[in-house]
């Protein structure tokens, strides 16, 4: 049985995580932007917090932990990288190291870029990956703190994950980085046809994430850097894949 999963809205845009285990009765959550909600969830479905996994530092990722865990006694878990500007960790986490929800493991992936000490969690077996502010619906973090060859290797690492994998990214952003993406490739049918899907989310107020990894792959340009046309609508016909990740976040920002 996979881990159930849930998306809960908090702040402006931001989303946090539940996973749940059924058979050990084990829950986590993924972020704390801010407690109200997430505690509620917990109240609605009768579960017990048990641990706090942290992806970076950005307060609107940590600011509910304290109360959370005032409320809870859950443990919190966070990058080594990140634990000197975190709330006080129980376990400091490391590329290749393992977290614990119930039965199911999950992975420490080391993703720099828009923060310099951001990870990701993937858990194989449910198919989740918590990739925050690295990997996004439709687009990808600013790079606040990392480099363009940073981010690009993140995002690769994350590219190779199971196409089937659901990422589970930290904001309400879909909309109107598709956009960005349709001035980069406004020929691409399928993401013209998820444009769409997202309008009808959003007009009935769903959330657009979690996002299947295969779709990213089809029209999120940040992990198309390195086609050759993408390269070519650029200018950039002979540029590295990192230098034209770059020039896409470049003009991202600026969109």
């Amino acid at each position: 049985m996979p881990l159930e999963l849930v998306t809960i809205p908090c702040l402006k845009d931001n989303y946090a995580y539940l996973l749940h285990d059924a058979e050990t009765d084990a829950t986590t959550l993924i972020d704390a932007p801010e407690p109200g909600p997430i505690l509620a969830v917990l109240k609605q479905r009768g579960w017990h917090l048990d641990q706090i996994l942290l992806t970076h530092h950005h307060w609107d990722h940590i600011d509910g932990v304290t109360a959370i865990v005032e409320a809870t006694d859950a443990t919190v878990i966070g990058a080594a990288a990140d634990a000197h500007r975190l709330p006080p960790l129980a376990q400091e986490l490391r590329e290749g190291d393992l977290v614990q929800v119930g039965s199911e493991t999950g992975y420490v992936l080391e993703v720099p870029g828009h923060t310099v000490g951001h990870i990701a969690f993937y858990f194989p077996t449910s198919g989740y990956a918590f990739t925050a502010d690295s990997l996004m619906a439709g687009g990808c973090g600013r790079l606040f703190e990392g480099t363009p060859d940073q981010m690009w290797a993140s995002l690769s690492v994350l590219a190779a994950l199971p196409p089937e994998t659901l990422i589970c990214s930290g904001h309400e952003y879909t909309a109107s980085n598709l956009r960005f993406a349709a001035s980069v490739e406004p020929e691409n049918e399928a993401l013209a046809a998820r444009i769409a899907r997202v309008a009808k989310a959003r007009a009935e107020n769903r959330a657009t994430v979690p996002s299947r990894l295969a779709g990213e792959l089809a029209t999120n340009p940040f992990l198309r850097a390195h086609l050759p046309h993408i390269k070519a609508s650029l200018g950039m016909p002979h540029a590295t894949d990192a230098e034209s990740f770059a020039e896409l976040r470049r003009r991202k920002d600026s969109f």
